[in-house]
């Protein structure tokens, strides 16, 4: 398969992928944005998401405890607009994504509702910066670099 380039050829591809390569890709999304969360919990959800043998309750346990952070990460983003807070909670979310059965996923997928969650924390985090330095990659074009080697594994 050639470099996909856009969301069209994006959300194809991710459309062709199984249960587990879905949330083993939506894991690596997440693994892209985790340095936007300080939840410890995150990152034990996307050991789980990697993990192809994960067994049912397993995945079930980190659904809930993405959930769970979900929650108190939404609860610290509070009416003044943290965006720092936001993008946690953006990430917190794309973890629920990676570890949602693809059955009771919202549109698109696991791992596209991952890819989204993952690009609205980015774009949370370049709110709040007041740096001179713009991103010159944006996350989607990251997203598509690492499902293209993915496939190409």
């Amino acid at each position: 398969m050639s470099q996909i380039s856009n969301d069209k050829e994006f959300k194809l591809a991710l459309n062709n992928l199984d249960a587990v390569k879905q949330r083993t890709v939506a894991a690596m999304f997440v693994e892209h944005v985790l340095s936007l969360s300080n939840d410890d919990r995150i990152k034990r959800v996307v050991k789980v998401a990697t993990d192809s043998s994960a067994s049912e309750d397993e995945i079930s346990d980190a659904l809930k405890s993405a959930k769970a952070a979900t929650m108190d990460s939404s609860t610290r983003c509070g009416s003044e607009g943290n965006w720092t807070d936001q993008a946690g909670y953006f990430v917190a979310r794309a973890a629920v994504a990676a570890v949602t059965p693809p059955t009771q996923s919202k549109s698109g997928g696991p791992a596209w509702q991952a890819a989204m969650s993952s690009r609205m924390a980015q774009t949370s985090i370049l709110i709040d910066d007041d740096s001179d330095e713009v991103a010159t990659h944006s996350e989607n074009k990251w997203q598509y670099h690492i499902l293209s080697d993915y496939l190409q594994s």
